[in-house]
């Protein structure tokens, strides 16, 4: 199962030990063979941006976490990628859509529902649109329970 974090999924795992975000980045770091974490290059560009603007002191936690759970990086899509989604989400939104695409995601985790609300009933996408509660809820037994060899 490839399941792509959205920048805000990963801020609030790292900001809070409680809360869905959190169980979600914890069982990433078990590294079962069942389950690979990915996230977009431009993602990680957000998260850091916005943790030195407004969350400096949680640069070190994040530094020493994101080695532990593992994630995958998606390379930035190109413009043209971008300019196929257009229109989809909002525009900060597309370039990850398309790096969930690119991904070969099975889910797509965000806490931005109010701008990935439409896309969550489109059959268009390969994945599926979830929040961190509806993954957990839905996927994690699975995960668990399948067999790693």
């Amino acid at each position: 199962m490839r399941v792509f974090l959205d920048s805000n999924v990963i801020l609030s795992g790292l900001i809070s030990d409680k809360g869905a975000p959190r169980i979600i980045l914890d069982l990433l770091s078990l590294k079962l063979t069942s389950i690979t974490g990915l996230t977009g290059e431009y993602n990680i560009i957000e998260i850091e941006r916005n943790l030195k603007k407004k969350l400096p002191s949680a640069i070190p936690a994040y530094e020493k976490y994101l080695p532990i759970i593992n994630l995958e990086i998606i390379k930035l899509p190109s413009k043209t990628e971008i300019k196929k989604y257009s229109g989809h989400t909002a525009d900060k939104d597309v370039p990850v859509l398309v790096s969930a695409i690119n991904g070969k995601s099975d889910y797509l985790i965000t806490g931005d529902i109010k701008d990935f609300k439409k896309l969550k009933t489109s059959d268009e996408y390969s994945f599926k649109i979830v929040n961190p509660a509806e993954f957990i809820s839905e996927a994690a037994g699975k995960i668990l329970f399948i067999k790693s060899d």
